[in-house]
């Protein structure tokens, strides 16, 4: 014992994660040691388990202390038992099927039909010439526990090695049960490095459906060219597992990731009318790749993949799956519960004449009353309905009750206000598509020969008056003039938009003029209609009212806007932006990158869910005839906007700062806190983005420094690299040959690379998406469609209009169904559930990684997202902050990162995970 204090006592020990070889493991090994030598080896063994850099300087160590350790090892190894602590997560609710099997496996598990583990050593068996193994150890007391109601089970086993066994690095499971489980986390006591723990969280299948064996790796990270001799099969094994080999329909149970087309959204079999364009591949319309499920073909076109309609599932991988309690707040939800249930016998009952809004009381009443009262169809349709067991526990008469949405809870009529539609340009849920004013009047980059002149119908008389005195120029120079331009994204599309049954639209521009207070004002909207003639009038400007009719006019053209912009936000910089782009990325990393890499271990909070959510909404939402169609103004083009949308693109410019600079928002300033002067000061997201980008920022620089202190190591990891090609050249397949892909070369660029993911998944997304129903619920506020154009003074319809401007306002509106529909789907998708992880939290956060350096700098990631928080809650006090404090004013809360569950209006979640 001498010898080994004096060992332990040296330096050189600290700078080693692995010195416990075949010969010093005898040494060490739990029966010949004291317990206080034990725990301060593990004291200082955690510490320092990964300096994986010194890789050359470690190994020449090592050299060293076997040589003084060789004559002390014992000639025959001694053997010792080492015990496993499993922890699997019951299921709460189990259906009758379920818990037969559960039964079942519980008598079978005592007649040989059990869960069995297996240690992996990190060392390689010099005679097997493969890694080294414990005995099969069996999974105890399944059969006693299997009736236990807590949410976690902790059952043992006790494997038996030789004291040269080295330290486990892996562990194989298999289950001769006939129902799945799930594996959360396992931890290994008794060796002398200390406990050692494999966070798993995954489910692992019967043996009778998927034969192989599972592998769960430590929470020790290895770049590729430092996994550890025994590993290194297992570790190219696994990915190999994962890839598949790209045939057959993938059954629900399966755990592999591969590349398809979006040619699911449309349902040939039905009709022409069910039938929509492939986007992706071969048909000349980019688009990101989505998850493989490999359904068979459609009877009618070979080419459009089959569809699962729900209830019943589609594909994702089994572990990307929703969680029971996040699957049971999306089913309790409206989407499920509410929508697909109750809206086809509402359609039955009042499809003759659908119903719209006749004033503010009526949509008031949705939220006090509830549509089936409204309706007067409350018993009616109750007594029809199969009502889910799922929502059998909430009243009837509150079945479709709507929450109040926020907009509506400190100024019931601040949405009219022209400083409240600016405001949300900068502070609502699309705060993304304002940008600064480069040229007066604007000008269309579409090609002119197909829509006309690009000149914009904007002349400096409609504006001069609204600019405190300013030419257009001065305002211009002062950086005092911004616009939200749809133009060129709907002017394309609006002969077909406009063809459609109740679907009127325009492509708009507004122009903003920021006053010396800080907030924003509009001063025009143009109106655009495509060409039907070389001298028609087909664009129109409408300035703030002056007088009554012009009040109304001005208000219908304000909607107008606000349709425009919920199908930007929607399809473009919500979907395409941070949900279809960022699935390549998920898919590569998932097959190219080790669950022992520590760039996947970065990665996997933020990949949570997506898949599967995406799933979903290639499902319900984005398909043909599906909720998106019926709610938004393209209709049946929805997907071609965004498909069109894609083309434009850049996955360089979709961080943060270079996104604000591409809008001409910003502007480089070295002198600034982040490097950015924001040209309007009071930009709520930016200015909270901000702080989230530089946290998130910080925290990938403390990672990336630990593993990769040169570019040598970032161009030598080959899944790394694999991970990044792949993402690009098959899942960004269209745009690969672009010239603005960002280099991975450097440690730098990894930085930023993974920085724009992190920012995409978190921030970026909570900014667009929790915001819906606060905003959006009042359809008023926020139309996401409009039935009717502002009538001309040669319209018959000009008459209706100023007989009774409400009632014209009411009827170019959504219907009363259409603005339910809507109102349920994004007070689902507004929806925090109970189990969410937002940032700055981490499952497991103590033990996600071996790495001890690591674990420390989360915590201090953790504790900057913990004080941007408070400052986010002071600026919302600040009364000089007029866009997020004053009367009336919502304070601005999208980028707060802590929320409790449900429509809250705040809460940065890790992952695109609703």
């Amino acid at each position: 014992m001498a010898l080994a204090k004096e060992i332990m006592g040296i330096s050189l020990l600290e700078k080693s994660s692995s010195f416990m070889n075949s010969s010093s493991m005898a040494l060490f090994n739990p029966n010949n040691y004291h317990k206080e030598n034990h725990l301060w080896f593990n004291q200082q063994f955690q510490g320092r388990r990964n300096l994986s850099r010194r890789k050359a300087f470690r190994q020449s160590t090592m050299a060293a202390i076997s040589e003084n350790l060789i004559k002390v090892v014992p000639e025959k190894a001694v053997k010792f038992k080492v015990r496993a602590v499993v922890t699997v997560r019951n299921k709460n609710k189990e259906d009758l099927k379920e818990t037969i099997v559960k039964h079942l496996d519980a008598f079978t598990d005592k007649i040989g039909r059990n869960v069995t583990l297996e240690l992996i050593s990190t060392d390689m068996d010099p005679n097997t010439k493969g890694p080294k193994k414990s005995n099969q150890a069996v999974l105890k007391d399944w059969s006693k526990k299997s009736n236990l109601k807590t949410e976690r089970v902790n059952y043992t086993a006790e494997f038996i090695v030789d004291s040269n066994f080295g330290n486990p690095g892996a562990i194989t499971v298999t289950n001769k049960h006939q129902q799945e489980f799930f594996l959360e986390s396992i931890t290994i006591e008794g060796f002398a490095c200390g406990p050692v723990h494999f966070p798993c969280n995954s489910w692992v299948q019967p043996k009778k459906d998927h034969p192989g064996k599972r592998i769960f790796f430590s929470n020790q990270p290895y770049l590729p060219d430092e996994t550890p001799a025994g590993l290194k099969s297992l570790r190219e094994r696994e990915l190999r597992d994962l890839r598949g080999d790209g045939k057959g329909v993938r059954k629900l149970s399966d755990r592999i990731y591969d590349y398809d087309i979006y040619n699911d959204l449309g349902n040939p079999d039905k009709g022409i009318d069910f039938a929509r364009p492939k986007l992706g591949g071969d048909d000349n319309v980019p688009y990101p790749r989505r998850c493989r499920s490999g359904r068979v073909p459609t009877d009618t076109d070979i080419s459009a993949e089959s569809r699962v309609e729900k209830p019943n599932p589609t594909y994702v991988p089994r572990d990307e799956q929703f969680e029971e309690s996040k699957m049971n707040t999306f089913s309790t939800s409206r989407l499920k519960a509410v929508l697909h249930n109750l809206i086809p016998s509402l359609m039955a009952s009042i499809s003759s004449n659908n119903h719209d809004f006749k004033g503010f009381s009526d949509i008031d009443s949705l939220y006090s009353k509830g549509l089936l009262l409204k309706l007067g169809l409350q018993d009616e349709v109750l007594k029809k309905l199969p009502l889910p067991k799922v929502v059998s526990s909430i009243k009837e008469g509150d079945l479709l009750k709507y929450d109040t949405p926020k907009i509506l809870s400190k100024d019931k009529f601040a949405w009219l206000r022209d400083d409240e539609f600016a405001r949300q340009a900068i502070a609502g849920v699309n705060p993304v598509s304002i940008e600064k004013l480069q040229v007066f009047p604007p000008v269309s980059k579409l090609n002119p020969e197909i829509y006309g002149p690009q000149e914009s119908a904007l002349k400096e008389a409609h504006i001069l008056g609204h600019l405190n005195g300013m030419t257009v120029q001065e305002a211009l120079d002062a950086n005092k003039l911004f616009i939200v331009d749809h133009h060129d994204v709907y002017l394309p599309f609006l002969d077909r938009i406009n063809a459609l049954d109740g679907r009127k639209a325009y492509a708009t521009r507004t122009i903003f003029f920021l006053s010396d207070v800080g907030t924003l004002k509009p001063i025009a909207i143009e109106l655009s209609l495509p060409q039907t003639g070389p001298s028609s009038r087909s664009k129109r400007v409408v300035t703030p009212p002056v007088c009554a009719t012009g009040n109304w006019t001005w208000q219908i053209a304000k909607a107008h806007v606000c349709a425009n912009d919920a199908g930007v936000h929607q399809l473009v910089n919500h979907w395409l932006r941070t949900h279809a782009c960022l699935e390549p990325f998920i898919l590569a990393a998932h097959r190219q990158l080790s669950a022992m890499h520590p760039i996947y271990k970065l990665l996997d909070p933020h990949m949570r869910y997506t898949l599967e959510i995406n799933g979903l909404a290639r499902q319900s939402l984005l398909n043909a005839d599906g909720v998106i169609e019926a709610c938004f103004t393209p209709g049946r083009y929805c997907m071609e906007i965004s498909a069109a949308a894609y083309k434009n693109w850049r996955f360089d410019l979709e961080g943060l700062p270079a996104d604000l600079i591409r809008r001409g928002i910003a502007v480089p300033d070295s002198t600034q806190p982040h490097g950015l002067k924001l040209l309007i000061e009071d930009y709520p997201y930016a200015a909270d983005g901000l702080m989230i980008w530089g946290a998130i920022e910080g925290w990938v620089r403390d990672y990336v420094n630990q593993y990769y202190p040169s570019s040598a190591q970032v161009c030598s990891d080959r899944e790394l690299q694999a991970w990044y090609a792949e993402t690009i050249n098959v899942g960004h397949v269209e745009l690969r040959n672009e010239d603005w892909w960002p280099t991975l070369a450097a440690p730098e660029d990894l930085i930023s690379i993974l920085t724009t993911l992190i920012w995409l998944a978190s921030a970026q997304h909570a900014a667009l998406n929790f915001g819906q129903y606060p905003y959006g619920g009042y359809v008023p506020n926020r139309p996401p469609l409009m039935r009717r154009l502002i009538p001309d003074e040669n319209d018959p319809e000009y008459a209706v209009f100023l007989a009774d401007p409400q009632k014209y306002f009411f009827s170019a509106l959504p219907s009363l169904l259409q603005a339910t529909k809507f109102m349920a789907v994004v007070d689902t998708l507004s929806t925090h559930s109970p189990d969410e992880e937002y940032l700055g939290e981490r499952h497991q956060p103590s033990t996600w990684t071996g790495d001890a350096e690591i674990v420390e700098a989360f915590y201090k990631f953790s504790a900057e997202i913990g004080r941007i928080e408070k400052e986010i809650d002071e600026r919302n006090a600040d009364t000089k902050l007029k866009n997020r404090c004053g009367a009336g004013v919502l304070p601005y809360e999208l980028l707060a990162p802590s929320s409790g569950p449900g429509v809250t209006c705040r809460g940065v979640p890790n992952s695109v995970s609703i």
